[in-house]
């Protein structure tokens, strides 16, 4: 049985390309930050785009020095397929030194299905909300707004991909949520609640931090969207509030991000006023941020997007959805709306913009507990759900065997 105190060997795989953007920098983000909670990391990544923190042992699974497998030359299915069956493999012959198995989703299920014949727990990262639940309100939504996805678009409908994803979710010992809308998109689904680990996701407080200048009297009240303009992220919404607040007479609504062609066509109107400034995908969201005085996430569907932590480091103040997985307390560090509510939305935005002693206050409060919401506390939160779930599998299956250290093995060959 694995005790307590002894280091957690994890076996990380990550079928993408780990360090490069969106889900790929949580990634590295997150092996970075297990590395400075003490685990023993060995990440099996599809290829990789930046290098890991000291320490990390990392084993590619589709590159190897220079030579790369192009995802799109085979297909990115058969891609993870490949990476999945390699992963599996060294799974086999590492078993006495791993002790918990970190997959992602759509190539993991050989890994999952060699973890359980070993006895070794495996988690499943959920970077987002169930996945038929994120369709349907997805479609949904589109249907309303008359807006077709593109059928190669991750939230279109896939038969084959929504059925590798429920065999994950099954075969997972856990299901790793970001968030607490995560958590519940499965409980209602009927997911037990044991089956279910919370964890978190951070921000890089040497990039995402607040101004030291006091704010110009003369800057209009600045609003900011970040990140992919699409259905899901309820731009849409965010337009219609802010043009129906009190705000958008002389203040700036920034949307930096690119937008789907026929939803920008279809939000064409709303996104021509004045007051709107369509910036396009931005790499300077750090200054953004510390030039905007409220972040706007109105999302249906999210995992924890990483810009509403990265808003708090920023001394942004968050106006959320209760659906955008943000860590915040409504009236304490942010102001949070159900999904879809616009006319909450609209009469919040108008207030902030009214009351500057409210947002400062709020802004204050936010980032008195940032620090608790960077990469390094996540890693070690996770690491704590990894020792969480090892020891509540080993109460349940007493019978598995004691792991060797795993220094007494580093040098063993791996495919």
């Amino acid at each position: 049985m694995h005790h307590p105190t002894e280091t957690v060997r994890v076996l990380y795989s990550f079928p993408h390309k780990l360090g490069a953007a969106r889900i790929c920098y949580t990634a590295w983000q997150q092996v970075n930050g297990l590395a400075a909670a003490g685990a023993d990391v060995l990440a099996c990544p599809g290829a990789m785009a930046r290098p890991v923190a000291q320490g990390v042992t990392v084993l590619p699974t589709l590159a190897r020095g220079k030579f790369r497998i192009p995802y799109k030359l085979i297909g990115s299915m058969r891609a993870f397929a490949l990476h999945d069956a390699i992963v599996a493999r060294r799974l086999e012959r590492l078993a006495d030194q791993i002790d918990i198995v970190h997959v992602w989703p759509l190539g993991a299920v050989r890994t999952l299905k060699t973890a359980a014949r070993l006895g070794i727990p495996a988690v499943l990262e959920r970077p987002n909300a169930n996945t038929r639940f994120a369709i349907e309100v997805v479609q949904r939504e589109c249907e309303r707004l008359g807006i077709s996805l593109p059928p190669d678009h991750e939230y279109a409908y896939n038969a084959e991909r929504l059925r590798q994803e429920e065999e994950e979710y099954a075969l997972a010992t856990r299901l790793l949520c970001p968030s607490d809308f995560v958590a519940r998109t499965f409980m209602d689904r009927g997911y037990p609640e044991n089956k279910l680990a919370r964890h978190t996701y951070g921000f890089d407080e040497k990039a995402f931090h607040p101004s030291m200048e006091p704010r110009t009297p003369t800057r209009p009240f600045t609003m900011l969207f970040a990140g992919v303009c699409a259905v899901r992220k309820g731009v849409h919404y965010a337009l219609e509030a802010w043009l129906h607040s009190d705000a958008h007479r002389d203040g700036v609504f920034l949307i930096a991000g690119d937008f789907l062609p026929a939803y920008a066509q279809k939000l064409a109107p709303l996104l021509s006023h004045l007051s709107v400034r369509v910036l396009g995908h931005r790499n300077d969201l750090p200054e953004l941020m510390r030039n905007s005085d409220v972040l706007v996430l109105p999302s249906l569907e999210e995992g924890s997007a990483l810009v509403t932590s990265e808003a708090r480091g920023s001394g942004c103040v968050l106006l959320v959805s209760d659906s955008a997985g943000a860590v915040c307390k409504h009236m304490e560090n942010a102001l949070v709306h159900a999904a879809g509510d616009t006319e909450t939305l609209a009469a919040q935005i108008t207030m902030l913009y009214r009351d500057r002693q409210l947002l400062n206050a709020l802004r204050d409060s936010s980032l008195r507990t940032a620090g608790d919401l960077t990469w390094t506390a996540a890693g070690a939160k996770l690491l704590r759900v990894y020792r969480e779930t090892i020891a509540s599998h080993s109460r349940r299956y007493p019978q598995l065997p004691v792991h060797y250290p795993i220094s007494e093995a580093r040098n063993t060959v791996m495919v």
